[in-house]
């Protein structure tokens, strides 16, 4: 099977000599962890089987957010977690997307202009909603950055998840949405290009804009999407999900990668195949900066309005269950011969790969006990 892992230790050297000092830090860390994620060089666990009486070794992930092995149980962590926020009403998903004219100035200022984005729609969101003629109130909505499309090409736009109504403006009143009408697309446009055509010029970057950009209509999307259950399972996998995963990595032979992708309007799967360089660039590209939010809360779902998230569940009537917190599930290592739990003997973060001379000790102590 080819993995990302595979295609890094093949050419990663190759690109890195290749564009020298223009790669920034944080791509250089996904090249390195990538490699690393899963082997030796992280150190492991010993595990016991009490059953089949054998002894196995697995290796820590490098928990980088841009590795296809590190990601695949955080999005279940994430839905889990959500469910106390949700409201009995319709939900709507909001996009933004930033037009092909701001694309080049966005990759090359990464963390400011992402910023701006987030800022620019959200503001957009609240101010059309304090409007009477749509809502007159205070949303709530969680928006989630993603910059990829399907083909790995560079395409940043913000889903938002909303819940179809507001909060008085005094607090006392929930005003729901107008059957499956939350607010109309044009006026969010328009105010959105204005907030960001505003924050660019004191960010020092609007003169790197060509003017078309902002006498062009941006698209927003804005469409109801079901029950609050529904649309967080919809959600979840964009919150964690990279640019691509290991299983679409068809494979990597003579220099080129081939991958497979899902054609959004046809609802086939189309394959593609790209020189290396081009291959791990384009995968680059969608490495976020490091400590950038990319998941960001706002209204009544932001974690210190939880007090307001609680009055507007009772004036929608929502009973609240208690139900006991426990601890987290501590990670358990399934036998890989009879499918039970196995017994944690040893944990080490050195560099070193299955200490046998351990496992065989620990073998001896059993047979003697």
């Amino acid at each position: 099977m080819t993995t990302l892992a595979n295609i890094f230790r093949r050419h990663g050297s190759e690109y890195l000599n290749r564009y020298g000092k223009q790669i920034l830090p944080s791509h250089r860390k996904v090249i390195r962890d990538v490699i690393l994620c899963r082997t030796k060089h992280l150190g492991g666990c010993t595990w016991f089987c009490e059953h089949c009486k054998e002894y196995h070794y697995s290796y820590h992930s490098c928990k980088n957010r841009s590795c296809p092995q590190c990601q695949n149980e955080q999005a279940d962590v994430w839905l889990g977690k959500q469910q106390d926020n949700l409201l009995p009403v319709e939900y709507f998903m909001a996009t933004f997307t930033l037009p092909e004219g701001l694309r080049r100035v966005t990759r090359s200022n990464q963390k400011t202009v992402y910023n701006i984005f987030f800022q620019a729609s959200a503001q957009a969101l609240r101010k059309l909603s304090l409007d009477p003629k749509y809502l007159g109130g205070k949303i709530g909505m969680v928006g989630v950055l993603q910059t990829w499309t399907r083909s790995l090409d560079y395409h940043p736009h913000i889903h938002y998840l909303i819940p179809g109504g507001a909060l008085s403006l005094d607090g006392k009143k929930w005003i729901s949405a107008k059957n499956t009408f939350l607010m109309h697309h044009k006026p969010l446009s328009i105010i959105f290009r204005a907030k960001v055509k505003d924050a660019l010029k004191k960010s020092g970057l609007f003169k790197q804009v060509s003017p078309q950009v902002w006498q062009q209509n941006w698209v927003v999307h804005i469409e109801p999407v079901g029950n609050g259950h529904a649309v967080l399972k919809y959600i979840a996998p964009y919150i964690f999900r990279i640019a691509i995963s290991n299983r679409n990595i068809l494979g990597c032979k003579d220099g080129q990668v081939t991958f497979r992708y899902k054609d959004s309007d046809a609802g086939q799967f189309k394959t593609m195949t790209l020189n290396a360089m081009e291959f791990i660039r384009r995968y680059l590209q969608h490495v976020l900066p490091r400590g950038f939010q990319k998941v960001r809360y706002y209204g009544f779902l932001m974690s210190k309005k939880k007090k307001q998230l609680a009055e507007i569940k009772h004036l929608l009537s929502v009973q609240e269950v208690k139900t006991e917190k426990t601890a987290e599930k501590e990670f358990i290592f399934i036998c890989p011969k009879c499918g039970r739990n196995m017994i944690l003997i040893e944990q080490s973060n050195r560099m070193r790969g299955p200490p046998l001379e351990e496992i065989l000790f620990h073998r001896k102590l059993r047979e003697t006990a």
